[in-house]
């Protein structure tokens, strides 16, 4: 297995990591949105149930940003598979940097609830994290199409041996 093989590997399985956390944060929004207050901030600031996300996320979500550049560093010279890794990295760089302006400041506000009364206007603070992380899984969506697409487009073509081979 060649270097780029082996790094497009750990970049793809990366980034698939970060999407699926993102992911999670998605599908459970419509439930999650209609949660009151009293049931949101306990399971989400006192019982802290997205607690390895923040961990082991963060080296899933910093990990595929890193090996995302390494990557085109390393296909620079390929033409069209460069250009589509590129994008990949932009769109991965682009959810960190949105879950750094948007989430991270709320994650700060929600550890003050832990020893403050919660603010009567917490759905602003909800909102935001929530339609953050939602929109942060489509970015994903996006980057790890791109990564896909940046392999797909130096993969051969085989001519069918068969007529009825597609």
């Amino acid at each position: 297995m060649t270097i780029i093989r082996l790094w497009r590997f750990i970049t793809i399985m990366l980034a698939s990591l970060s999407l699926s956390l993102s992911m999670a944060h998605l599908l459970e929004l419509p439930r999650r949105i209609q949660f009151d207050q009293q049931l949101w901030v306990r399971v989400t600031v006192f019982e802290n149930i997205y607690r390895y996300f923040g961990s082991v996320g963060a080296a899933f979500e910093i990990g595929s940003v890193g090996a995302a550049i390494v990557l085109a560093f390393f296909v620079r010279k390929r033409g069209a598979t460069f250009y589509w890794t590129l994008s990949a990295t932009i769109a991965l760089v682009l959810a960190l940097v949105s879950w750094i302006m948007f989430v991270a400041p709320m994650n700060a506000e929600f550890a003050t609830w832990l020893t403050n009364p919660v603010p009567p206007n917490w759905t602003r603070y909800r909102n935001q994290w929530e339609y953050t992380h939602a929109v942060n899984a489509f970015i994903k969506i996006i980057g790890f199409s791109l990564l896909v697409i940046s392999v797909l487009v130096e993969t051969p073509k085989r001519k069918a041996t068969h007529s009825n081979e597609l």
